[in-house]
């Protein structure tokens, strides 16, 4: 079953959005080439910053540096940052699904270890989900881990790995036992691996917008210790299936392509024509739309409920709007003032950009199987 509850941000979380937008005032030497992109700006002195702030790992608990904070307040920075085009890729997957991960399957060690540094914008985390020839099949994993005296040894291979080069540690989907005849879930579990001192080779993957986000992680005889299993060996099926609920349903689900919108409506200006006006109405009744529809997640997530679906079905509409509205406003931007314009370059960069979209956090068939089974239709 899908339910989308009536939300709205407390008042008390509203007025955290001034600060955010005084403490980003600040920033300008980390905002030189804006993007709403999540991926697109890796700057570890601004996640820092952050860290100071209070503003990662804001509903963890606080013994374990967190703020203790509402979904809601956490909402309203992401969607500030976003917004703004801050730079966030350094500390994003930590936040947003490697520290919640930790916080509910792993040990208290792990948790000790790892989530004070996140919460600092010291230690940053990549996702090993997915593995080359395997599509969207995730449950056809095939990098394996086996047990040895003092710890777990890792083959196999995984990739768009998102700045695997650039961080510390992965969390690594891995075959720990043999799949139950069709039951393929069964025998898979997540494993910590340190980026850059467990042998583990790093092969950047270099995008049309000549970025290199993306990776591809080699695991050649790579042996972690023991105690780096998140949860119990294999429970990795339900783990990594909750992570993706919080991967899904944020704002940056549909606020990828935000920065076209606003260099669009800064192009036309304060008298927009008739048809200019229409995109932008067009444009805007679609964000509010997915807006509320993604804080109604966050309001779930924030009393504890199951959102696998509702999270499927932000993502999917979210990456249809971030594909259109950049059409809609080429169609539409007035051809004289086009050259040279910030509304060009932010387009420009997007369409190179967007290939990605519907890749991370899984494809539109695979999020169209999960709203398929949560309304009852397979």
């Amino acid at each position: 079953m899908l339910e989308l509850d009536r939300t709205s941000l407390p008042a008390s979380s509203e007025a955290l959005r001034a600060d955010v937008r005084a403490f980003l005032a600040g920033q300008q030497e980390h905002l030189a080439e804006p993007n709403s992109d999540f991926t697109t700006g890796h700057d570890p002195v601004f996640s820092a910053k952050l860290g100071a702030r209070g503003w990662i790992g804001m509903t963890w608990p606080v013994e374990f540096g967190g703020g203790g904070r509402s979904f809601f307040d956490r909402y309203v920075v992401t969607e500030e940052l976003l917004a703004a085009g801050a730079p966030v890729s350094a500390h994003w997957i930590a936040d947003r699904q490697s520290g919640p991960l930790l916080l509910r399957f792993g040990t208290e060690v792990q948790k000790q270890h790892y989530l004070p540094a996140i919460t600092r914008g010291e230690s940053f985390f990549s996702i090993g989900m997915s593995e080359p020839n395997t599509g969207s099949d995730l449950a056809s994993v095939r990098t394996t881990a086996k047990p040895v005296d003092g710890g777990w040894v890792i083959n196999g291979s995984k990739i768009w790995t998102t700045d695997a080069h650039r961080n510390h540690f992965l969390i690594a989907l891995v075959r720990t036992a043999p799949a139950a005849g069709e039951n393929r879930h069964v025998g898979l579990s997540q494993i910590i691996v340190d980026l850059r001192n467990d042998g583990a080779r790093v092969r950047p993957i270099r995008n049309m917008a000549g970025g290199e986000d993306f990776n591809e992680v080699v695991f050649e005889d790579v042996l972690v210790p023991a105690d780096r299993i998140v949860g119990e060996p294999g429970n990795g099926w339900k783990q990594v299936t909750s992570e993706l609920s919080y991967e899904r349903s944020g704002p940056e689900r549909f606020l990828s392509a935000f920065r076209v919108f606003v260099e669009f409506v800064r192009l036309v200006g304060p008298n927009p024509l008739p048809h200019e006006s229409a995109v932008i109405g067009r444009i805007a009744a679609h964000l509010m739309t997915l807006r509320r529809m993604s804080a109604s997640v966050a309001g779930m997530l924030n009393e504890g409920q199951q959102v696998e679906v509702e999270a499927a079905l932000v993502k999917e509409l979210g990456n249809n709007f971030e594909k259109l509205l950049p059409e809609l406003t080429r169609l539409a931007a007035p051809t004289d003032r086009v050259a040279n314009s910030a509304w060009r370059r932010s387009f420009e960069m997007t369409q190179l950009l967007s290939p990605s979209f519907t890749l991370r956090g899984g494809t539109r068939e695979i999020l169209r199987g999960v709203i398929a089974r949560g309304l009852g239709l397979r």
